[in-house]
């Protein structure tokens, strides 16, 4: 007799589809491409930094005075946030994890930001097969290259939607959430189920 029993499965950590690993072969590959897409974009909000300067010549198209530095970018490069510090906290949470020492100093910001993106992509197979928060990484990481990128081309974020989960609590999604759980009742939803939820009726002033 043959054993043709299916081999187990249960919910990928990042899109919550059924998984023989415990992250997709594909969710993996979607969270390096994210990490591989930090450096880059560190550097192109260096171009951001001066409001107006993506519309290439230099006007905002306002008959007002610009800021004198776009604050978000700004945020985004500092030392110890944005970027920088989003990174750099995983990393450092995964060396205490393993018993490693603490990251080095690497010199600049952007060193930084390339040193703790090499470390976290060599040690991504790691993460999604051992990290108890591989969910919360994916979703910081993900959210980070959105908003840089959304200062970088100009481009406005996703919509947000309140849906009603049947518990009672709501969550906050967008159209290309992978997925989400239920803080109330910890209900884990896949990208199809999530969006079925009904939507909640935006609130009217009194």
């Amino acid at each position: 007799m043959y054993d043709t029993a299916a081999p187990a499965s249960w919910p990928c950590e990042l899109c919550n589809h059924p998984s023989v690993p415990r992250v997709h072969d594909g969710c993996r590959a979607r969270l390096d491409t994210n990490l591989a897409a930090l450096p880059g974009l560190y550097r192109q909000l260096a171009e951001a930094l001066v409001p107006g300067r993506r519309g290439g010549d230099g006007r905002t198209g306002s008959r007002t005075a610009p800021l004198p530095v776009n604050l978000d970018a700004l945020d985004l490069r500092a030392r110890g946030s944005g970027i920088d510090g989003v990174l750099t906290s995983w990393e450092r949470d995964i060396r205490e994890i393993l018993g490693w020492a603490p990251p080095p100093f690497r010199g600049t910001v952007e060193q930084q930001v390339d040193g703790a993106t090499a470390f976290l992509r060599g040690n991504l197979g790691w993460i999604c097969d051992e990290h108890p928060a591989v969910r919360e990484l994916g979703a910081e990481i993900r959210q980070v290259v959105g908003h840089a990128r959304g200062i970088v081309t100009g481009e406005r974020p996703e919509r947000r939607v309140a849906v009603a989960c049947p518990c009672g609590h709501t969550l906050s999604v967008t159209v290309s959430t992978p997925g989400a759980r239920c803080t109330g009742c910890g209900q884990q939803y896949g990208r199809t189920e999530v969006l079925r939820l009904l939507p909640l009726a935006p609130r009217t002033a009194a």
